[in-house]
């Protein structure tokens, strides 16, 4: 049984993190972790990233510093690709892993720039050379 919230959160995850991730994760989920994923779909996506006083590119900007202050890479990358999805630009990138390693401390920093490469070579975005604008 599914609620109104759970739709809503249902989508906006799907949205966010990609359809394909999405439908995995709740394909996996079994007896023991089941309710967790629903409570996660419905309260997490639906609850609060479903409210619509923030845009998704703040959510996303949000997301990441405190990932980082967590020390959470696994959910950093994910939410890292999440915010290109909902196109945080490299050049804003760039500084929230500034501001990051700032306020987090420096090897916090360091892990956010390494996994910001990671995912920028997995799709085959090239950082080498970039202006205001992004890369040349």
């Amino acid at each position: 049984m599914t609620s109104e919230q759970f739709d809503k959160g249902l989508a906006v995850r799907k949205e966010v993190l990609g359809e394909e991730y999405v439908d995995a994760a709740l394909a996996k989920a079994d007896d023991f972790n089941r309710d967790f994923q629903t409570m996660v779909t419905e309260y997490c996506w639906g609850g609060t990233w479903g409210r619509e006083v923030l845009s998704k590119q703040q959510r996303s900007i949000l997301n990441l510093g405190m990932l980082a202050a967590l020390n959470r890479p696994h959910e950093f990358k994910l939410h890292f690709l999440g915010a290109l999805t909902n196109g945080v630009g490299l050049d804003e990138i760039r500084e929230i892993l500034i501001q990051i390693a700032v306020y987090c401390g420096i090897p916090a920093g360091i892990e956010a720039f390494r996994i910001a490469r990671e995912v920028f070579k997995e799709e085959g975005i090239d950082v080498s050379r970039m202006d205001s604008e992004g890369p040349l």
